[in-house]
């Protein structure tokens, strides 16, 4: 069963980061991403742009509307996502648990629906 984390943060816990910190967050994903490909259940991941460089689309009601920025105004931020293929949710969840984002921000897990519909 494939899994999409979902990685959300507050921009605000980045803003003072430096570049030695950031040097230091590549290298604690870099083993998490390793530790996924050693039990081979690593599929895709991405870092995403700030949320500043949002746009968002919309054909609701049959007009083109676009926005600068996200769809939703939050605090916290969709900032990158992992996907894996684990057993269950247990499994998912323990990865979760390990996943960098967990210690300052929040991890959604979803389930994929591809094949399910």
């Amino acid at each position: 069963m494939r899994y999409t984390f979902l990685l959300y943060t507050d921009p605000a816990d980045l803003a003072d980061m430096t570049q030695q910190d950031w040097e230091a967050e590549k290298e604690v994903y870099g083993a998490y991403i390793g530790a996924l490909n050693a039990a081979g259940v690593f599929v895709d991941t991405d870092w995403l742009q700030p949320v500043q460089t949002a746009t968002t689309l919309s054909l609701k009601g049959g007009t083109i509307q676009v926005q600068d920025g996200p769809f939703a105004d939050t605090k916290e931020t969709l900032g990158g996502y992992f996907v894996i293929d684990v057993p269950d949710l247990d499994a998912a969840m323990a990865w979760a648990e390990k996943c960098p984002a967990a210690k300052t921000g929040k991890v959604e897990i979803r389930a994929s629906a591809m094949g399910t519909i």
